[in-house]
Protein backbone atom coordinates (compact mmCIF):
# COMPACT_ATOMS: atom_id res chain seq x y z
CA UNK A 1 0.00 0.00 0.00
CA UNK A 2 1.40 3.62 -0.90
CA UNK A 3 1.71 6.15 1.51
CA UNK A 4 -1.11 8.30 -0.34
CA UNK A 5 -3.19 5.40 -0.43
CA UNK A 6 -2.71 5.12 3.78
CA UNK A 7 -2.91 8.39 4.56
CA UNK A 8 -6.12 9.90 3.24
CA UNK A 9 -5.03 13.72 1.80
CA UNK A 10 -1.15 13.06 1.12
CA UNK A 11 -0.61 13.42 -1.84
CA UNK A 12 3.04 11.79 -3.38
CA UNK A 13 4.21 15.05 -3.91
CA UNK A 14 4.16 16.38 -0.82
CA UNK A 15 7.34 15.20 0.94
CA UNK A 16 9.03 18.42 -0.11
CA UNK A 17 6.09 19.72 2.03
CA UNK A 18 5.64 18.39 5.80
CA UNK A 19 6.91 21.12 7.84
CA UNK A 20 4.00 23.86 5.77
CA UNK A 21 1.52 20.79 6.43
CA UNK A 22 2.04 20.44 10.07
CA UNK A 23 2.07 24.30 10.80
CA UNK A 24 -1.07 24.77 8.53
CA UNK A 25 -2.74 21.96 10.25
CA UNK A 26 -1.33 22.73 14.19
CA UNK A 27 -1.10 26.62 14.06
CA UNK A 28 -4.96 27.27 14.36
CA UNK A 29 -4.95 25.53 17.94
CA UNK A 30 -2.59 28.08 18.71
CA UNK A 31 -4.79 30.78 18.12
CA UNK A 32 -7.94 29.30 19.97
CA UNK A 33 -5.92 28.86 23.40
CA UNK A 34 -4.26 32.02 23.10
CA UNK A 35 -7.63 33.42 23.34
CA UNK A 36 -9.35 30.78 26.01
CA UNK A 37 -6.16 31.62 27.84
CA UNK A 38 -5.66 35.65 27.83
CA UNK A 39 -9.65 35.57 28.76
CA UNK A 40 -8.51 33.05 31.79
CA UNK A 41 -5.80 35.00 33.12
CA UNK A 42 -7.89 38.72 33.03
CA UNK A 43 -10.67 36.83 34.69
CA UNK A 44 -10.70 38.87 37.53
CA UNK A 45 -10.98 42.62 35.16
CA UNK A 46 -13.48 40.74 32.88
CA UNK A 47 -15.21 40.21 36.34
CA UNK A 48 -15.21 43.82 37.39
CA UNK A 49 -15.37 45.83 33.57
CA UNK A 50 -18.70 43.47 33.01
CA UNK A 51 -20.38 41.93 36.01
CA UNK A 52 -19.61 44.97 38.27
CA UNK A 53 -20.79 45.13 41.69
CA UNK A 54 -20.14 44.96 45.60
CA UNK A 55 -19.35 41.10 45.92
CA UNK A 56 -15.77 40.51 44.48
CA UNK A 57 -16.28 36.71 44.60
CA UNK A 58 -19.45 37.03 42.61
CA UNK A 59 -18.15 39.21 39.99
CA UNK A 60 -15.15 36.58 39.70
CA UNK A 61 -17.25 33.91 39.53
CA UNK A 62 -19.50 35.11 36.58
CA UNK A 63 -15.95 35.57 35.00
CA UNK A 64 -15.43 32.26 35.01
CA UNK A 65 -18.85 31.16 34.18
CA UNK A 66 -18.89 33.14 31.02
CA UNK A 67 -15.54 30.63 30.20
CA UNK A 68 -17.56 27.77 30.94
CA UNK A 69 -20.79 28.61 29.10
CA UNK A 70 -17.96 28.57 25.95
CA UNK A 71 -17.02 25.39 26.50
CA UNK A 72 -21.14 24.22 26.30
CA UNK A 73 -21.13 24.88 22.79
CA UNK A 74 -18.19 22.83 21.84
CA UNK A 75 -19.83 19.37 21.59
CA UNK A 76 -22.34 21.47 19.48
CA UNK A 77 -19.04 22.73 17.74
CA UNK A 78 -17.57 19.52 17.41
CA UNK A 79 -20.13 18.20 15.84
CA UNK A 80 -20.66 20.85 13.05
CA UNK A 81 -17.20 20.67 11.85
CA UNK A 82 -16.62 17.03 12.88
CA UNK A 83 -19.81 17.12 9.75
CA UNK A 84 -18.15 18.94 7.59
CA UNK A 85 -14.63 17.61 8.14
CA UNK A 86 -16.07 13.73 7.53
CA UNK A 87 -18.31 14.80 4.57
CA UNK A 88 -16.07 17.74 2.84
CA UNK A 89 -12.50 17.20 4.11
CA UNK A 90 -10.50 18.31 6.74
CA UNK A 91 -8.97 20.84 5.42
CA UNK A 92 -12.66 22.89 4.71
CA UNK A 93 -13.24 22.70 8.19
CA UNK A 94 -9.75 24.06 9.11
CA UNK A 95 -10.54 27.21 7.40
CA UNK A 96 -13.91 28.25 8.52
CA UNK A 97 -12.55 27.23 12.70
CA UNK A 98 -9.77 29.63 11.63
CA UNK A 99 -11.88 32.69 10.50
CA UNK A 100 -14.52 32.59 12.87
CA UNK A 101 -12.03 32.20 16.00
CA UNK A 102 -10.01 35.00 14.52
CA UNK A 103 -13.35 37.43 14.43
CA UNK A 104 -14.70 36.69 18.07
CA UNK A 105 -11.11 37.38 19.31
CA UNK A 106 -10.95 41.18 17.73
CA UNK A 107 -14.28 41.25 18.51
CA UNK A 108 -13.86 40.62 22.19
CA UNK A 109 -11.10 43.65 22.15
CA UNK A 110 -13.23 45.86 21.30
CA UNK A 111 -16.13 45.43 22.76
CA UNK A 112 -17.70 48.30 24.75
CA UNK A 113 -17.49 47.31 29.08
CA UNK A 114 -20.78 47.76 31.58
CA UNK A 115 -20.23 51.37 32.28
CA UNK A 116 -20.19 51.98 28.17
CA UNK A 117 -23.20 50.18 27.20
CA UNK A 118 -25.02 48.73 30.64
CA UNK A 119 -26.36 45.04 30.44
CA UNK A 120 -25.73 44.34 27.04
CA UNK A 121 -21.91 44.24 27.56
CA UNK A 122 -22.19 41.30 29.33
CA UNK A 123 -25.10 39.89 26.65
CA UNK A 124 -22.18 40.63 23.95
CA UNK A 125 -19.54 39.15 25.75
CA UNK A 126 -21.17 35.75 25.95
CA UNK A 127 -22.36 35.75 22.92
CA UNK A 128 -18.94 35.95 21.05
CA UNK A 129 -17.76 33.61 23.65
CA UNK A 130 -20.51 30.88 22.51
CA UNK A 131 -19.34 31.56 19.14
CA UNK A 132 -15.72 31.04 20.14
CA UNK A 133 -16.55 27.80 21.92
CA UNK A 134 -18.42 26.54 18.96
CA UNK A 135 -15.04 27.28 17.08
CA UNK A 136 -12.75 25.60 19.47
CA UNK A 137 -15.09 22.21 18.85
CA UNK A 138 -14.01 21.67 15.46
CA UNK A 139 -10.66 22.60 15.82
CA UNK A 140 -8.60 20.48 17.52
CA UNK A 141 -9.82 17.56 17.01
CA UNK A 142 -10.14 18.22 13.09
CA UNK A 143 -6.73 19.17 13.29
CA UNK A 144 -5.80 16.01 15.12
CA UNK A 145 -6.76 13.74 12.48
CA UNK A 146 -5.46 15.54 9.74
CA UNK A 147 -2.03 15.45 11.26
CA UNK A 148 -2.50 11.82 12.15
CA UNK A 149 -3.35 10.47 9.16
CA UNK A 150 -0.58 12.22 7.03
CA UNK A 151 1.90 11.01 9.32
CA UNK A 152 4.16 7.82 9.16
CA UNK A 153 2.59 4.90 11.63
CA UNK A 154 5.64 5.22 13.54
CA UNK A 155 5.78 9.31 14.37
CA UNK A 156 1.86 9.32 14.96
CA UNK A 157 2.74 9.68 18.74
CA UNK A 158 4.95 13.00 17.50
CA UNK A 159 3.25 14.28 14.96
CA UNK A 160 0.02 13.64 16.18
CA UNK A 161 1.46 15.73 19.41
CA UNK A 162 1.90 18.83 17.50
CA UNK A 163 -1.48 19.66 18.02
CA UNK A 164 -1.40 19.83 21.55
CA UNK A 165 1.89 21.37 21.45
CA UNK A 166 0.69 24.31 19.16
CA UNK A 167 -2.08 24.38 22.34
CA UNK A 168 0.19 25.11 24.77
CA UNK A 169 2.45 27.31 22.99
CA UNK A 170 -0.91 29.27 22.46
CA UNK A 171 -1.65 28.96 26.17
CA UNK A 172 2.16 29.74 26.75
CA UNK A 173 1.80 33.36 24.36
CA UNK A 174 -1.28 34.28 25.90
CA UNK A 175 0.05 33.75 29.18
CA UNK A 176 3.85 35.83 28.40
CA UNK A 177 1.34 38.62 26.76
CA UNK A 178 -0.63 38.88 29.56
CA UNK A 179 2.43 38.82 32.08
CA UNK A 180 4.08 41.67 29.94
CA UNK A 181 1.28 43.96 29.77
CA UNK A 182 0.80 43.44 33.55
CA UNK A 183 3.93 44.10 34.04
CA UNK A 184 4.20 47.60 32.26
CA UNK A 185 1.09 48.98 32.86
CA UNK A 186 -0.16 49.87 36.41
CA UNK A 187 -3.22 48.14 38.02
CA UNK A 188 -5.61 51.01 37.00
CA UNK A 189 -4.50 51.04 33.12
CA UNK A 190 -4.51 47.58 32.63
CA UNK A 191 -8.30 47.54 34.15
CA UNK A 192 -8.93 50.49 31.96
CA UNK A 193 -7.83 49.41 28.57
CA UNK A 194 -4.72 47.36 29.57
CA UNK A 195 -6.67 43.60 29.15
CA UNK A 196 -7.69 44.75 25.44
CA UNK A 197 -4.10 44.10 23.97
CA UNK A 198 -3.89 40.66 23.79
CA UNK A 199 -7.00 39.80 22.25
CA UNK A 200 -6.05 42.85 18.86
CA UNK A 201 -2.75 41.14 18.71
CA UNK A 202 -5.08 37.67 18.18
CA UNK A 203 -5.42 39.08 14.26
CA UNK A 204 -2.16 38.20 13.83
CA UNK A 205 -2.17 34.65 14.64
CA UNK A 206 -5.64 33.85 12.88
CA UNK A 207 -4.22 35.96 9.52
CA UNK A 208 -1.21 33.41 9.82
CA UNK A 209 -3.37 30.39 10.20
CA UNK A 210 -5.58 31.23 7.65
CA UNK A 211 -2.96 32.24 4.92
CA UNK A 212 -1.14 28.93 5.98
CA UNK A 213 -4.35 26.96 5.51
CA UNK A 214 -5.21 28.20 2.38
CA UNK A 215 -2.19 26.37 0.55
CA UNK A 216 -2.88 23.28 2.36
CA UNK A 217 -2.97 19.69 0.23
CA UNK A 218 -6.41 19.36 -0.90
CA UNK A 219 -8.36 16.64 0.77
CA UNK A 220 -11.12 14.32 -0.40
CA UNK A 221 -13.51 13.18 2.24
CA UNK A 222 -12.41 10.14 3.71
CA UNK A 223 -14.22 6.62 2.30
CA UNK A 224 -17.89 5.98 3.46
CA UNK A 225 -18.27 9.76 3.66
CA UNK A 226 -21.76 9.74 1.21
CA UNK A 227 -23.31 6.77 2.98
CA UNK A 228 -27.13 7.65 3.73
CA UNK A 229 -26.96 8.06 7.45
CA UNK A 230 -25.25 11.75 8.48
CA UNK A 231 -21.54 10.94 10.66
CA UNK A 232 -22.80 11.84 13.61
CA UNK A 233 -26.09 9.34 13.75
CA UNK A 234 -23.20 7.03 11.74
CA UNK A 235 -20.39 7.51 15.24
CA UNK A 236 -22.93 6.99 17.49
CA UNK A 237 -24.30 3.53 16.11
CA UNK A 238 -20.85 2.14 15.51
CA UNK A 239 -18.12 3.69 17.27
CA UNK A 240 -20.37 4.84 20.84
CA UNK A 241 -18.59 2.22 23.08
CA UNK A 242 -14.99 4.17 22.30
CA UNK A 243 -16.62 7.34 22.67
CA UNK A 244 -17.03 6.54 25.89
CA UNK A 245 -13.58 5.15 26.89
CA UNK A 246 -12.44 8.39 24.76
CA UNK A 247 -14.61 10.80 26.96
CA UNK A 248 -13.26 9.36 30.10
CA UNK A 249 -9.93 9.51 29.24
CA UNK A 250 -9.84 13.13 28.25
CA UNK A 251 -11.27 13.99 32.10
CA UNK A 252 -8.12 14.32 33.37
CA UNK A 253 -6.97 16.31 31.11
CA UNK A 254 -9.74 18.98 30.72
CA UNK A 255 -9.65 19.25 34.55
CA UNK A 256 -5.82 19.53 35.00
CA UNK A 257 -4.98 22.11 31.79
CA UNK A 258 -7.59 24.21 33.07
CA UNK A 259 -6.88 24.07 36.35
CA UNK A 260 -3.12 24.54 36.41
CA UNK A 261 -2.52 26.31 33.37
CA UNK A 262 -5.99 29.21 33.48
CA UNK A 263 -7.07 29.20 37.03
CA UNK A 264 -3.47 28.60 39.20
CA UNK A 265 -3.19 32.25 37.97
CA UNK A 266 -5.64 33.55 40.27
CA UNK A 267 -4.92 30.84 43.00
CA UNK A 268 -1.43 32.05 43.32
CA UNK A 269 -3.03 35.44 44.05
CA UNK A 270 -5.97 35.43 45.87
CA UNK A 271 -4.22 32.02 48.17
CA UNK A 272 -0.64 33.20 48.25
CA UNK A 273 -1.05 36.82 48.02
CA UNK A 274 1.44 37.25 44.79
CA UNK A 275 1.53 39.76 42.65
CA UNK A 276 -0.49 39.63 39.09
CA UNK A 277 2.74 39.85 37.21
CA UNK A 278 4.86 37.20 39.28
CA UNK A 279 1.81 34.92 38.81
CA UNK A 280 1.87 35.03 35.44
CA UNK A 281 5.64 34.75 34.98
CA UNK A 282 5.46 31.48 37.05
CA UNK A 283 2.76 29.87 34.95
CA UNK A 284 5.01 30.96 31.81
CA UNK A 285 7.86 29.40 33.28
CA UNK A 286 5.64 25.69 33.17
CA UNK A 287 4.44 25.86 30.10
CA UNK A 288 8.14 26.31 28.75
CA UNK A 289 8.64 23.19 30.88
CA UNK A 290 5.77 21.22 29.52
CA UNK A 291 6.52 22.53 26.06
CA UNK A 292 9.85 21.14 26.39
CA UNK A 293 9.17 17.90 27.31
CA UNK A 294 6.09 17.13 25.26
CA UNK A 295 8.00 15.73 22.11
CA UNK A 296 9.48 13.66 24.31
CA UNK A 297 6.53 11.96 25.81
CA UNK A 298 5.13 11.41 21.97
CA UNK A 299 8.25 10.07 20.98
CA UNK A 300 8.29 7.13 23.72
CA UNK A 301 4.67 6.55 23.21
CA UNK A 302 5.67 6.01 19.50
CA UNK A 303 8.27 3.33 20.39
CA UNK A 304 6.47 1.92 24.05
CA UNK A 305 3.13 2.24 23.12
CA UNK A 306 0.37 5.02 24.32
CA UNK A 307 -1.14 2.64 26.91
CA UNK A 308 1.57 2.91 29.76
CA UNK A 309 2.76 6.30 28.79
CA UNK A 310 -1.08 7.43 29.59
CA UNK A 311 -1.51 4.99 32.60
CA UNK A 312 1.61 6.68 34.21
CA UNK A 313 0.33 10.24 34.12
CA UNK A 314 -3.51 9.61 35.27
CA UNK A 315 -2.20 7.41 37.96
CA UNK A 316 0.19 10.00 38.99
CA UNK A 317 -2.52 12.81 38.84
CA UNK A 318 -4.54 10.88 41.80
CA UNK A 319 -1.66 10.21 44.17
CA UNK A 320 0.31 13.57 43.38
CA UNK A 321 -2.01 16.55 43.21
CA UNK A 322 -2.31 16.78 46.58
CA UNK A 323 1.61 16.74 47.62
CA UNK A 324 1.90 19.61 44.69
CA UNK A 325 -0.91 21.39 45.89
CA UNK A 326 0.85 21.76 49.27
CA UNK A 327 3.83 23.25 47.85
CA UNK A 328 0.95 25.75 45.81
CA UNK A 329 -0.64 27.09 48.78
CA UNK A 330 3.13 28.00 50.24
CA UNK A 331 3.73 32.01 50.32
CA UNK A 332 6.80 31.27 48.78
CA UNK A 333 7.30 31.99 44.74
CA UNK A 334 10.05 29.35 44.53
CA UNK A 335 7.83 26.27 45.82
CA UNK A 336 4.81 27.28 44.41
CA UNK A 337 6.69 27.46 40.83
CA UNK A 338 8.34 24.04 42.26
CA UNK A 339 4.66 22.95 42.46
CA UNK A 340 3.21 24.08 39.40
CA UNK A 341 6.10 22.16 37.11
CA UNK A 342 5.16 19.17 38.77
CA UNK A 343 1.82 19.44 36.92
CA UNK A 344 3.31 20.45 34.15
CA UNK A 345 5.35 17.14 33.38
CA UNK A 346 2.00 15.11 34.04
CA UNK A 347 0.33 17.21 31.78
CA UNK A 348 2.90 16.86 29.19
CA UNK A 349 2.99 12.98 29.26
CA UNK A 350 -0.96 13.10 28.35
CA UNK A 351 -0.43 16.02 25.88
CA UNK A 352 2.10 14.13 24.21
CA UNK A 353 0.19 10.88 23.80
CA UNK A 354 -3.59 11.22 23.62
CA UNK A 355 -3.45 13.25 20.11
CA UNK A 356 -2.66 9.78 17.62
CA UNK A 357 -4.66 7.77 20.86
CA UNK A 358 -7.91 9.43 20.34
CA UNK A 359 -7.30 9.43 15.98
CA UNK A 360 -6.73 5.83 16.23
CA UNK A 361 -9.53 4.25 18.30
CA UNK A 362 -11.91 5.72 15.57
CA UNK A 363 -13.03 4.63 11.66
CA UNK A 364 -11.96 7.14 9.17
CA UNK A 365 -15.73 7.81 8.10
CA UNK A 366 -17.11 9.09 11.45
CA UNK A 367 -13.61 9.92 12.73
CA UNK A 368 -14.09 13.52 13.17
CA UNK A 369 -16.83 13.65 14.46
CA UNK A 370 -16.76 10.87 17.18
CA UNK A 371 -13.74 12.00 18.32
CA UNK A 372 -14.89 15.75 18.74
CA UNK A 373 -17.76 14.71 20.71
CA UNK A 374 -15.98 12.64 23.13
CA UNK A 375 -12.97 14.76 23.61
CA UNK A 376 -15.29 18.06 22.94
CA UNK A 377 -18.03 16.28 25.39
CA UNK A 378 -15.09 16.19 28.39
CA UNK A 379 -14.12 19.05 27.79
CA UNK A 380 -17.71 20.76 28.24
CA UNK A 381 -18.79 18.82 30.63
CA UNK A 382 -15.47 19.49 33.38
CA UNK A 383 -12.85 21.54 31.78
CA UNK A 384 -14.98 24.70 31.39
CA UNK A 385 -16.48 24.30 34.72
CA UNK A 386 -13.27 23.56 36.15
CA UNK A 387 -12.13 27.03 37.26
CA UNK A 388 -15.87 27.76 38.82
CA UNK A 389 -15.67 24.67 41.07
CA UNK A 390 -12.05 25.55 42.01
CA UNK A 391 -13.40 29.41 42.81
CA UNK A 392 -16.67 27.69 44.74
CA UNK A 393 -14.01 25.41 46.78
CA UNK A 394 -11.38 27.99 47.74
CA UNK A 395 -14.05 30.82 48.30
CA UNK A 396 -16.88 29.40 49.76
CA UNK A 397 -16.00 26.52 51.46
CA UNK A 398 -13.12 27.81 52.24
CA UNK A 399 -10.59 24.74 51.03
CA UNK A 400 -7.70 25.71 49.69
CA UNK A 401 -6.98 22.21 49.01
CA UNK A 402 -9.63 21.32 47.55
CA UNK A 403 -8.97 21.53 43.86
CA UNK A 404 -6.44 18.61 44.32
CA UNK A 405 -9.06 16.32 45.24
CA UNK A 406 -11.27 17.06 42.61
CA UNK A 407 -7.87 16.78 40.30
CA UNK A 408 -7.76 13.30 41.77
CA UNK A 409 -11.62 12.36 41.28
CA UNK A 410 -10.99 12.81 37.77
CA UNK A 411 -7.89 11.80 36.98
CA UNK A 412 -9.62 8.54 38.33
CA UNK A 413 -12.14 7.94 36.47
CA UNK A 414 -9.41 8.33 33.40
CA UNK A 415 -7.12 5.68 34.59
CA UNK A 416 -10.17 3.42 34.02
CA UNK A 417 -10.93 4.98 30.79
CA UNK A 418 -6.75 3.79 30.29
CA UNK A 419 -6.78 0.61 31.71
CA UNK A 420 -10.13 -0.41 28.84
CA UNK A 421 -8.01 1.40 26.06
CA UNK A 422 -7.32 -1.12 23.10
CA UNK A 423 -3.55 0.24 22.17
CA UNK A 424 -3.13 0.60 18.35
CA UNK A 425 -0.11 2.00 18.84
CA UNK A 426 1.94 1.38 14.72
CA UNK A 427 -0.87 -0.32 13.55
CA UNK A 428 -2.94 1.27 10.23
CA UNK A 429 -5.47 3.28 10.68
CA UNK A 430 -8.92 2.14 10.83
Amino acid sequence: MSQATQFPGLASHSRARPVRQVLAGAVGNMLEWYDFAAYGYFAAIFGRNFFPGTDAVASLAAAFGVFAAAFLMRPIGGALFGHIGDRFGRKRALLLSAGLMTICTVAIGVLPTYASIGAAAPLLLVALRLLQGLSVGGEYATSVVYLVEQSHPGKRGLIGSMAAISATFGTLIGSGVGALVASILDAQALQDWGWRVPFLAGIALGGSAFLLRRVMTDDEPPAGAHRGRLPLAEAFRVEWRDMLRALALNASFAVSFYLVFVYLTTYMQQVDGLPAGRALQINTVSMLLMLAVTPGFAILSDRIGRRPILLASTFGMVVLSWPLFLLLEQPQAGLVLLGQCGFALLVAAYCGTIPATLVEMFGSATRCTALSISYNGAFALLGGTAPVVAVYLVNNEHLDIGPAFYLSATAAVSVIGALALRDRTGRPLR
